[in-house]
């Protein structure tokens, strides 16, 4: 069986919600399919990166989009883990047939 995370309904969150290991944090009660595939997606990549180096990694990406588009929402669209999520979240199979660091083509 594969690994699904642990759903967490947090009204504080500033984003619509969040993965972190082995966590998907939601600001809704029941969230859509397609909002945990994205999450779940970004759990997969956690679990290939390790937690930290995946962070490290997204928030210094970020960094370098920000100075890139100078936008927030922007940047955030434009770091690979996002575009490999967002590209692929409407897919309820892509987890089964993923490969190993799969965001590195979203560079």
């Amino acid at each position: 069986m594969k690994f699904k995370g642990f759903l967490l309904n947090t009204s504080f969150l500033w984003v619509e919600g969040m993965a972190f290991f082995p966590f998907i944090f939601s600001k809704h009660k029941s969230p859509g399919w397609v909002f945990l595939n994205h999450e779940r997606i970004h759990l997969k990549q956690q679990m290939e990166l390790g937690i930290l180096f995946f962070y490290i990694w997204y928030f210094s990406e970020y960094l370098i989009r920000l100075i890139q588009y100078k936008k927030h929402y922007l940047a955030y669209l434009h770091i690979s883990f996002e575009r490999e999520a967002y590209q692929h979240q409407g897919n309820p199979e892509y987890l089964k047939n993923r490969r190993f660091w799969a965001f590195w083509r979203y560079l």
